[in-house]
């Protein structure tokens, strides 16, 4: 496809804009999940060799939990002018093939490789879109910015200032110097080496490689204008090497003998995605998957702050309107993506109400309910993407593997100053040790 991510002459309103449902939507199930209207998220169990195991006792459950993201997800495409029959008619489809990535994801063999759910929704969805075609019928279910928007709202809850602040300045040294460095030298890569065709591709890979992966590419693109299929292309290679990281790099620490806290930080800094930095943190100990997931709640802090530069530069430098002249100012907020506002009012609600009132016993439950619905959304949305997106589309990106040569050299880049900002932060040189 080879529409932008949102049309820049659309003004939407509160109740049309995609990212404002995206809030709405995240506000209403984190308040669910606070005031105890939800008390489970239905899930897919591990399993070994008995693929019924996966779903003992959860049948019911998981219909439940469709019916529910249908209707919520119908009426916020009512309001964004689609229909709300035609949406949910493609949505139970799409929501079995988010349970069939989730059940390949926990088989135990499986899990263990660390090939999680969005790997397998990302594959399925493409290996339907390119052999039998995505059936139009679904395609009106296949919303997947409303989806993974609605889910990094759902993230802000799991970013408390309480943990970030338990690192002190060694943790923001590592995830917050390194990353906008990271980020200037891909672009100069991408436009002055590589001579990549498209700014905003490079922008999204940049983004995506420095700060947390898909989460990052979605809220740069959405600021950039960028096409669907450069989003698509930018995920698949985070996707991939997010796994080989993840597998490769606790063992390799281990191997050398690496201090595990500066491992740990160096895994937080420089794989992709959230869940696994802490998969692989894990493998280093308990108190180094905290440090590792802590850097990576640190860093993620900056997908807000990014999307606003982006969106401030994009309009300023980027672009021209079709006279010739500058885009306005208003431009910039237009442009910019609002539910990063959300995300950033979870964050605070958590950090600064939530926690202090009910205690962190109460919160972590409410965080563990909206982390699993975060999960699901973020399933959903990969595997929209997938659908919505096909190889011969892809190829047209790759430009002479161009790209793919920029996410290889911008990562190498990334893991190596990241190592280097791990070993002098928590190595004991520049600060105190904190473990």
């Amino acid at each position: 496809m080879d529409h932008d991510i949102a049309p820049a002459t659309s003004r939407p309103t509160l109740l049309t804009s995609e990212d404002w449902w995206a809030v709405w939507l995240g506000g209403l199930l984190i308040a669910a999940a606070s005031f105890g209207l939800i008390t489970a998220v239905a899930g897919v169990a591990r399993w070994t060799t008995n693929p019924t195991d996966a779903f003992e006792g959860q049948g019911l459950s998981l219909l439940i939990l469709g019916l529910g993201l249908a209707l919520v997800t119908a009426l916020a495409a009512r309001a964004m002018g689609g229909s709300f029959i035609q949406h949910q008619a493609g949505f139970f489809f799409l929501f079995l093939l988010a349970v069939l990535s989730y059940f390949l994801a926990n088989q135990t063999g499986i899990r263990a490789a660390g090939v999680g759910y969005a790997f397998w929704a990302l594959l399925i969805g493409l290996l339907i879109s390119n052999t039998s075609g995505t059936p139009n019928w679904l395609k009106p279910a296949l919303r997947s910015e409303l989806y993974i928007k609605t889910g990094l709202v759902l993230l802000g809850a799991e970013i408390l200032f309480n943990r970030v602040l338990s690192l002190g300045p060694a943790g923001l040294f590592v995830a917050w110097l390194v990353t906008p460095v990271v980020i200037l030298f891909m672009c100069f890569l991408g436009t002055r080496v590589l001579k990549v065709s498209s700014p905003s591709l490079v922008i999204v890979i940049a983004a995506a490689t420095s700060v947390c992966g898909v989460s990052a590419a979605i809220a740069t693109a959405a600021a950039a204008r960028a096409k669907k299929d450069e989003l698509t292309l930018a995920a698949g290679m985070t996707l991939i090497f997010t796994v080989i990281m993840m597998i490769l790099m606790p063992i390799g620490i281990r191997a050398i003998g690496m201090d595990p806290i500066v491992g740990a930080a160096w895994i937080g800094g420089t794989v992709d995605a959230t869940g696994a930095v802490v998969a692989a943190g894990a493998m280093l100990g308990e108190e180094a998957g905290q440090v590792a997931a802590i850097v990576k709640m640190i860093q993620n802090i900056l997908i807000g702050v990014i999307a606003f530069l982006v969106a401030v530069y994009w309009v300023t430098n980027i672009e021209d309107s079709t006279n010739g002249k500058r885009p306005a100012m208003t431009e910039i907020w237009t442009r910019f993506p609002k539910f990063i506002l959300g995300f950033v009012g979870a964050s605070l609600l958590f950090s600064f109400v939530l926690a202090p009132t009910l205690g962190d016993e109460t919160v972590t439950a409410i965080v563990d309910l909206t982390s699993d619905f975060r999960g699901w959304l973020f399933c959903l949305a990969f595997v929209s993407i997938g659908l919505e997106s096909n190889f011969r589309a892809l190829a047209s990106q790759v430009q002479g593997g161009r790209p793919i040569q920029l996410y290889l050299v911008g990562q190498t880049f990334n893991v190596v100053l990241t190592l280097a900002a791990a070993y002098v932060a928590f190595g004991g040189i520049l600060f105190d040790k904190v473990l």
